[in-house]
């Protein structure tokens, strides 16, 4: 098991459960733009969000950014130290820095005494991209076993300078080139890990990939706090890390919706209504999963691992719960109907 690290009021490691992390692509100069960014990404089920800091005009509006969200933030340094130091005076609950990147050892160390001083735990992070030249001639080319030497030498630069509120982050985007890695890793370290698929790709490749990655990694246990990394919309990597945690089991809440993927006894416009199903129960907090059919003859049966379903024909619509029909409506009210069912759920939930 891992140690524990406190990011502002957040715990990851020591077996707490596995934390969401997110970016903002906002300029972090912008607070307006950041700040709107971040409440919504916190909305969505964000709980830690990483900001870029490549200016110093970034790092002192993490004051008035950090005055108005309500999750901690992590600032992303890389290159300039003086960065780092300014983001943790301004707020900063983590720093994020590449120490091989950083500069000398002193530049290091000095980013390393404020962090001690302030009790601001440091991520180490590490890319198969950023592989030292002696590294990837050592064991010729980029591998596992490299990138997991190069993050393990930083951790003990850091931890020789007398701090070890640390977490680790290693990424590649070669999918088992990451999963090797972290198993090694965890083999050889108890400070809390990072996890996520760097580069993955737009929202279908880097589902795919990220899914296989973190799913491998984190059902060996492996791994504290995630990021589903895509190009697009950060609310996308969001519902992304949460069914993933949601399909391993390792972590409740929020609805689940499945769906049959049409056939030719498809009546409805089953693709429209699934989609209109997902959005409609995003912000309803049952612990419940939500059967779409698209055929009043096979809906009731294969709806009956769901706790409530919706199966389509023509002109007319079932209501399943527990793969029994409980009632037929108009084609036209089906939607309304579940939305109405839910609701009546989560009221006598709280009753």
């Amino acid at each position: 098991m891992t140690k524990t690290v406190n990011i502002g009021d957040r715990v990851i490691g020591g077996g707490n459960p596995i934390l969401i992390q997110s970016m903002t692509n906002t300029k972090t100069e912008d607070v307006a733009a950041t700040v709107a960014q971040i409440q919504k990404l916190a909305a969505a089920g964000c709980d830690i969000i990483r900001c870029a800091v490549p200016t110093m005009e970034a790092a002192e509006a993490l004051t008035e950014i950090k005055k108005q969200v309500s999750i901690p933030v992590v600032a992303d340094i890389h290159f300039d130290y003086r960065l780092a130091i300014a983001a943790m005076e301004h707020g900063a609950d983590k720093i994020r820095i590449n120490p091989g990147n950083i500069g000398s050892a002193d530049r290091v160390k000095a980013v390393v005494d404020v962090a001690k001083e302030r009790n601001i735990p440091i991520r180490v992070g590490v890319n198969s991209g950023s592989l030292e030249k002696e590294l990837v001639e050592k064991y010729h080319g980029v591998t596992a076993e490299g990138i997991v030497e190069s993050a393990l030498d930083k951790v003990k630069l850091i931890e020789d300078m007398g701090y070890d509120n640390l977490v680790i982050s290693i990424k590649s985007s070669d999918v088992m080139m990451c999963v090797k890695a972290h198993e090694l890793i965890a083999k050889e370290t108890d400070h809390p890990l990072h996890v996520g698929i760097t580069e993955a790709g737009t929202i279908i490749s880097g589902n795919i990939k990220s899914a296989i990655g973190l799913g491998l990694i984190l059902n060996q246990g492996i791994g504290d706090t995630i990021r589903v990394s895509l190009t697009g919309d950060p609310l996308e990597e969001i519902k992304s890390a949460k069914l993933i945690l949601r399909t391993l089991g390792l972590r409740k809440g929020g609805i689940e919706v499945v769906s049959c993927p049409t056939c030719g006894r498809t009546k409805i416009n089953l693709i429209e209504l699934a989609n209109q199903v997902e959005n409609m129960v995003a912000d309803i907090p049952l612990d419940i999963k939500v059967a779409v059919m698209g055929c009043v003859v096979n809906g009731p049966g294969e709806a009956k691992e769901a706790d409530i379903g919706i199966a389509g024909g023509i002109g007319e619509g079932l209501i399943i719960k527990h793969g029994e029909v409980y009632k037929k409506v108009p084609e036209s009210e089906l939607l309304e109907s579940l939305r109405y069912e839910l609701l009546h759920w989560q009221q006598e939930e709280k009753c």
